[in-house]
């Protein structure tokens, strides 16, 4: 029989049990919401025109491309720095680094930098990009001020993917003869690569959805511009171009078509993170 014990704690267990999907089914349901509401706002504004041309005034048309552009180009720029410095700084934190007290000390000023807020790096950008060296307000500058932004992110997961590596890889390439940079470069870093794939798509996906720190340092131009004048000129990206429709010029349409361009983009990169990161490990088991 069960006692009054037993059954006060399988009520307890069932009322959790309830309140655990219910807080699932809330989050499901309200994510649904915000997507569904976005793209019944967005979608029908979403058009080759819109997706294909740049805005004037002389024809009275709106388009997105130069938005487009510097989006991409402030990955480009933001990535191609990032992603060697916090492979080399996390590789060299878990592999190389023998002072504790220097290896907890960088550790806490990853953490840090992952909680303050972005229009910290944008004001803290400005003022050392844009006023201290002299670059003008654009992708360089942006771009560069991601870079600080993104590297907590690429180095905690690429230290976390590192330390998943078994030491017995380590050692058995040692044993073969392996030099130090040799076993990292070919047993490790390959056994690691799910980690560091997933924090670079995920770092990409923070660059497309910032606009607080671009507000100071990449500007509000909408202009069209090759890559080369898009490093010193005011260059808007997709997040920023929608603040400026929605706030200062009131084109809501507009900024909900942006949204939802900003929205499918933010879906792809995380189902991408999901899967590379699933065949990639699936792949480092296998071999």
């Amino acid at each position: 029989m069960q006692t009054n014990g037993s059954r006060s704690r399988i009520v307890r267990c069932n009322a959790l049990k309830i309140a655990v999907y219910a807080g699932g089914a809330l989050t499901c349901m309200l994510l649904m919401a915000i997507i569904g509401y976005i793209f019944y706002r967005g979608v029908p504004f979403v058009t080759a025109e819109f997706l294909t041309t740049q805005s004037s005034y002389v024809h009275d048309t709106i388009g997105i491309l130069p938005n487009i552009l510097n989006t991409l180009y402030i990955v480009l720029v933001a990535m191609v720095i990032a992603v060697p410095l916090g492979v080399c700084a996390a590789v060299y934190l878990n592999e190389y680094a023998t002072n504790h007290r220097f290896t907890r000390l960088v550790g806490f000023a990853v953490e840090t930098l992952t909680g303050i807020p972005s229009v910290i790096f944008g004001l803290v950008g400005m003022l050392f990009f844009i006023q201290f060296i002299g670059f003008q307000a654009g992708v360089l500058a942006g771009g560069l001020t991601l870079v600080v932004m993104v590297l907590p992110t690429i180095i905690s997961n690429t230290l976390e993917s590192l330390k998943t590596v078994p030491y017995a890889y380590r050692e058995g390439a040692l044993a073969l003869g392996s030099g130090k940079w040799h076993m990292v470069r070919t047993v490790v870093i390959p056994n690691a690569i799910d980690g560091i794939v997933t924090g670079c798509i995920l770092a990409i996906g923070r660059i497309v959805g910032e606009s607080a720190a671009l507000l100071y340092t990449a500007g509000f131009g909408l202009i069209l511009n090759s890559f080369m004048t898009a490093l010193q000129s005011s260059s808007a990206t997709l997040t920023v171009a929608l603040y400026v429709y929605a706030t200062e010029r009131g084109e809501l349409n507009v900024a909900f078509g942006i949204a939802t361009i900003l929205m499918a983009l933010t879906l792809t990169l995380n189902i991408t993170a999901s899967l590379s990161a699933a065949k990639l490990g699936e792949r480092g088991n296998r071999s």
